[in-house]
């Protein structure tokens, strides 16, 4: 009953921080822009919109589950599921903003203050709760009484791991043991056997068990399960499925079936979507951009050797989809028959093939290998989805057949034109070095890292640093 108070509270407080935040936009898009109020719509014009604002924000909030308590969750991912709640509400607004655009001249400035303003009010007051909520419970106030059924190494550590959190407001009531255990817990911390559950239930004031059982003994554990559940005390089962395993483990759902998914790929929906959004746009600008440099580049291969403008040659993609990646030719048109006459001149480690002087390039092709100029049709591959603007380079199959195990998580994202190898030294790079420098990116993937990566490539393309 006190989660639904503290939850509706908050709900309200939410909505008033919308409300609050319109007209604070009106008055700062009014001050940045340097225009007088009888200049620009009145405020009531842009109150008709709050009621959607409102509505989007009730639909968002429940998506990316911003009213459920994570009590043993950090306030950064408190923070971005408002942020995520309200990015989705944003592009869904300046969407709308822009299909009514030849009726109303509706501010865009105003619309990102708006937006801005409301995030900032409403993780402020996360941040208030957060703080008067974990001083109440490290008094003693709101706390929640658990038991641990195990007393293995499992049970230790979720004890340990609570103890060391008091503002989760978590106490300990004692340890349940298997029916068969042997007691390694001090006798005043053993609240019974697992058969006793029951009774334990009973003469205890228990908020929540926490299972903490291996995982070949969780048959053992179901009637008790339901024992919980049918008595109405909140129950967790601690997972140690692939207890060594580095993957993101995520709870959900197929056709009422629930699946625990397990990943070490990018899976952040809305930070994926604003991905696509930034390489569709910055693809565009690029090829508009670099039309006169394309149609240049163009007319110098067709001048100096016979032969296809473009180079066409097989990659492989995301999960091992294969597409067929676009490059200007750099090299003659035998060149793929000659490889195999070369392949002792091999100058990379690994199953890549570089050469500082290959023979099979041509003199502008040495140019624009050299200035990164060959990478430019790339871009058409990154419109239509195949490739991206920042990820691991696309290898080519022979490769793909040569990789150890570890090194093919890197097919697990998009390819990219450019990446942390690209500018890092390029060349200059072994191959299991450039592998490890792949899986990094993947680990520790954001877009911001995405932008910085793009802003690095510019001195890297310019200084030509590893390039051959």
């Amino acid at each position: 009953m006190r989660n639904r108070a503290i939850e509706g509270a908050l709900r309200l407080f939410d909505l008033s921080c919308l409300a609050a935040a319109m007209p604070l936009a009106y008055l700062l898009r009014s001050r940045i822009a340097g225009i007088s109020h009888g200049e620009m719509y009145p405020l009531s014009f842009y109150a008709k919109a709050l009621p959607l604002a409102v509505l989007l924000w009730v639909a968002a909030s429940w998506v990316f589950r911003v009213y459920e308590t994570f009590r043993t969750q950090g306030v950064a991912a408190e923070l971005s599921r408002i942020f995520r709640a309200m990015a989705a509400i944003m592009l869904a607004a300046a969407a709308a903003v822009f299909f009514v655009k030849g009726q109303h001249d509706f501010s865009r400035l105003f619309l990102g203050l708006f937006f801005a303003i409301s995030f900032l009010f409403i993780a402020a007051n996360r941040l208030a709760l957060r703080y008067v909520a974990r001083e109440l419970r490290r008094r003693g106030h709101n706390t929640r009484i658990f038991a641990v059924v195990g007393s293995g190494d499992l049970a230790r550590d979720v004890v340990e791991t609570i103890a060391d959190h008091p503002e989760w407001g978590l106490q300990l009531a004692g340890h349940i043991l298997e029916d068969d255990a042997v007691r390694d817990v001090p006798r005043k911390l053993v609240l019974g056997r697992l058969s006793q559950l029951g009774q334990i239930l009973d003469d205890n004031v228990i908020d929540e068990v926490v299972f903490a059982v291996p995982r070949e003994r969780l048959n053992e554990i179901e009637s008790a399960f339901y024992l919980c559940e049918e008595q109405g005390v909140s129950s967790r089962v601690c997972l140690d499925l692939f207890a060594e395993g580095r993957s993101r483990i995520s709870l959900g759902e197929m056709e009422g079936l629930p699946m625990l998914s397990f990943t070490r790929a990018p899976t952040d929906e809305v930070a994926l979507a604003a991905k696509r959004a930034f390489d569709l746009f910055s693809s565009a600008l690029a090829l508009l951009a670099f039309s006169p440099v394309l149609v240049t580049v163009a007319a110098a291969i067709k001048i100096e050797s016979r032969g296809p403008v473009f180079f066409r040659q097989r990659r492989v993609g995301l999960n091992g989809r294969p597409f067929t990646m676009l490059k200007f030719r750099s090299m003659h048109i035998d060149a793929e028959a000659r490889l195999e006459s070369l392949r002792a001149l091999n100058e990379a480690s690994g199953p890549v093939f570089k050469m500082r002087n290959d023979p099979r390039i041509t003199r502008v092709g040495r140019f624009i290998r050299k200035t990164s100029l060959d990478e430019l049709p790339q871009f058409f591959n990154v419109l239509v989805g195949e490739m991206s603007i920042v990820g691991p380079r696309p290898p080519i199959p022979a490769e793909v057949r040569q990789y150890k195990r570890w090194q093919r998580r890197r097919l697990s994202v998009k390819p990219g034109i450019t990446c942390t190898w690209q500018v890092s030294g390029r060349s200059n790079i072994d191959f299991d070095q450039w592998m490890e420098l792949d899986l990094e990116y993947i680990d520790h993937w954001s877009l911001w890292r995405d932008i910085q990566i793009c802003f690095k490539t510019i001195p890297a393309v310019l200084s030509s640093r590893g390039a051959h």
